[in-house]
């Protein structure tokens, strides 16, 4: 994966989440993918998903709470070395706005490490 590609998984990533497209964000990740998410211990009791079946488990749990969504491209960035992008964005969840990056390392299976962080209001 070059820096082109890694910025079209970000516009796509950005607009599967604006469409709630929960198929079509799980598709670039490996079956057996890490997550880490701050957010995953309200919505399923623990931090880290292990595996495509947890993870979208918390995504489609968190999905069904969360009435309006939004989510705005600040930047992509990428280092090719690493094969890893941070997807930077601000979230709009409901009435609340919070400034967000997705860290997603990529294998030829897909993503197979991956971090959601979370920041300020914005």
């Amino acid at each position: 994966m070059n820096r082109a590609d890694a910025e079209k998984i970000a516009l796509d990533w950005i607009a599967r989440w604006n469409a709630r497209d929960l198929d079509g964000i799980l598709g670039k990740f490996a079956d057996d993918v890490v997550f880490r998410s701050p957010k995953a211990v309200d919505i399923v009791g623990k931090p880290v998903l292990v595996g495509k079946a947890e993870l979208r488990a918390y995504w489609a749990r968190a999905l069904e709470h969360i009435g309006e969504l939004r989510f705005d491209l600040d930047h992509a960035a990428f280092d090719e070395e690493r094969q890893e992008l941070f997807i930077v964005y601000v979230a709009t969840l409901g009435a609340k706005r919070t400034h967000a990056c997705e860290r997603l390392r990529f294998s030829e299976r897909g993503v197979v490490d991956g971090e959601g962080l979370y920041g300020a209001p914005a």
